[in-house]
């Protein structure tokens, strides 16, 4: 049985990829401070701490590892100014997107089996912005560099990817101009990630690459008529 760890498991789109890859026939582990879904193995972890990283690793007891997922990270928190972000909310933002992927990382390499694949969730908002979100978006673009420096480093034995979602929602109360803004006419799902971690699994030349995910929104030019 493959094996899986996926950072930031009982979030919405932690969950998707949790359930998906135990329906695939994984074995999952869900490192997050709360309790991910059924069929996932729940380890406490904050990913942005090393020390919680490290105890992580230990109760988890694993020898081998095909999967690492580094999901985990918080958002809107510091949605504000930027002349009114303070150092200690910037440094929890990226902490928890990038240190967090780099101290997971770093902790899992040595576990990584032969043809192992570490998937990094970045975000549009590396690539676009709307006011106010530099934290976010400085972790996420760091996300990105990460990934390529990861794949030439832990490479050939382990593909680094990452991808790049754009709005995914499990809400029911949506407008419908929500949906139609988008190209292929719907807002984003959990599954919809999920199903691109399945891929980038095991596409097995494909690596160092992001994978944009976003419903064909960064392809579509908006301008006020």
């Amino acid at each position: 049985m493959k094996r899986a760890i996926v950072t930031g498991g009982a979030g919405l789109i932690g969950a998707g990829i949790c359930r998906a890859l135990a329906t695939e026939g994984w074995e999952v582990a869900s490192f997050d401070l709360r309790e991910g879904p059924e069929g996932a193995r729940h380890i406490r972890c904050d990913v942005g701490d090393e020390a919680s990283v490290a105890a992580a690793f230990g109760t988890l007891g694993w020898e081998g590892l095909d999967l690492l997922v580094n999901n985990a990270g918080i958002a809107g928190a510091a949605a504000r100014p930027v002349t009114e972000l303070s150092l200690a909310d910037w440094r929890r933002v990226l902490d928890s997107h990038l240190t967090g992927a780099f101290l997971m990382t770093r902790a899992a390499a040595p576990l990584m089996r032969e043809g192992g694949s570490i998937i990094n969730m970045a975000s549009t908002r590396a690539f676009m912005s709307e006011p106010d979100t530099e934290a976010y978006s400085a972790a996420k673009g760091g996300i990105v560099a990460l990934t390529h420096a990861l794949a030439i480093s832990l490479g050939p034995r382990v593909r680094v990817n990452a991808i790049a979602p754009g709005w995914i929602s499990g809400a029911d109360d949506l407008h419908p101009e929500d949906h139609e803004q988008h190209p292929v006419g719907r807002v984003g799902r959990a599954e919809d990630v999920a199903g691109a971690v399945l891929y980038l699994a095991g596409a097995g030349f494909m690596t160092g690459q992001v994978l944009v995910l976003d419903g064909g929104m960064t392809r579509k030019m908006i301008y006020a008529e």
